[in-house]
């Protein structure tokens, strides 16, 4: 009879053990990237950095301070004008940003209130050539890198297998006159680095190749963003 209570409560504290296991393993699971907005990302290791898996959704710097919310055209023209950094919806539509991120233009990336989360920066051109060149280069990269989700393209999309896990969405660009262009069609990605006084390098991947596209384009543009581990 003691035998049987003995290992009853045996039996008793190893589910409680297990239990108490598995919840913090779970904790553990969901205490992911969080920005100074409080959003949270997933991230992904590719060869020897650490990525965000989502677009940046903040709307203020490191320090504290707001990001600019330029929604309308004027609006963002303006911050455009005055080399301030600014965030917009794509389309104005927040319900985007669930999906995407937001679109920023690249003075919000060069600001040294820090855009980036704590002990993470917006990758310069070089970390996303590296990137590339770890997944084959420029002619295939991009189907690895692209989320194969059907609802959030504009086709199918049947060239993407994310095997890196970057998991890449098309955001969208918003162009030089303000407007929004290439929504559910394209992924647009700033880098740090500058090209010229009035362009910066930066990466796209379009729904129908296979390619990761790397060209300069105006500052004034609003893309997403995606951040790297110190």
């Amino acid at each position: 009879m003691n035998l049987r209570k003995n290992t009853g409560h045996a039996i008793l504290m190893l589910l409680v053990s297990m239990i108490t296991l598995l919840s913090g393993s779970l904790h553990a699971s969901d205490d992911r990237l969080r920005d100074i907005d409080g959003n949270g990302y997933r991230t992904v290791t590719v060869d020897k950095q650490i990525w965000m898996a989502e677009n940046l959704d903040v709307s203020r710097y490191r320090n504290g301070d707001p990001i600019r919310h330029a929604a309308t055209r004027t609006e963002w023209l303006d911050a455009a004008a005055k080399g301030e950094g600014a965030w917009c919806y794509y389309g104005n539509d927040k319900e985007n940003a669930e999906k995407y991120g937001r679109l920023y233009n690249w003075y919000a990336v060069n600001d040294q209130r820090g855009l980036a989360p704590e002990g993470w920066h917006v990758p310069g051109d070089q970390e996303w050539s590296a990137l590339t060149a770890f997944l084959g280069g420029e002619a295939v990269a991009g189907s690895k890198m692209k989320k194969a989700k059907r609802s959030l393209w504009r086709t199918a999309n049947e060239v993407a297998t994310n095997s890196s896990g970057f998991s890449a969405l098309p955001g969208g660009l918003r162009g030089i006159d303000g407007g929004f262009i290439f929504g559910r069609e394209s992924a647009y990605f700033w880098t740090s680095t500058e090209h010229s006084p009035s362009l910066a390098w930066y990466r796209v991947l379009n729904y129908h190749a296979a390619t990761i596209v790397r060209s300069g384009e105006e500052k004034i543009d609003g893309m997403s963003v995606r951040c790297v581990r110190d």
